[in-house]
């Protein structure tokens, strides 16, 4: 359903305003960190519908942030789907076995991107 809260944890600049403008564009909400404890932080006081989290990031990766976010009960059930670079099959399965929800590839495929937000949050 539009208007939920999507929170988007990425570094790169380019990353982050492409996903604002294209979950804006559809009528999301978006929260924006740029790093994992930020994001952390953000996912607990705001309690998005759905998080977009690279995996790479400065200071704490993505798998150790969802580790946190797994073990608080307030945001333990909220979904978390990577966003990552890191796009070989083994890659792809050592970051689905982490814990995360879903998997989008870097460069993103704007397709995929909605069919997996909408997957969690509808359109």
């Amino acid at each position: 359903m539009a208007g939920e809260l999507i929170l988007v944890v990425e570094d790169n600049p380019l990353n982050l305003k492409l996903l604002r403008d294209v979950l804006g564009a559809r009528g999301y909400r978006v929260a924006e960190a740029t790093t994992a404890e930020e994001g952390i932080g953000m996912a607990k006081s705001q309690l998005p519908a759905l998080i977009l989290m690279d995996v790479r990031l400065p200071g704490m990766d993505g798998i150790a942030a969802l580790a946190e976010l797994r073990k608080d009960a307030a945001t333990r059930e909220i979904p978390v789907v990577a966003i990552t670079a890191s796009a070989m099959p083994d890659e792809r399965r050592d970051i689905l076995a982490a814990g995360f929800d879903g998997y989008q590839a870097k460069p993103l495929s704007l397709k995929d991107l909605r069919a997996e937000v909408q997957r969690f949050v509808g359109a």
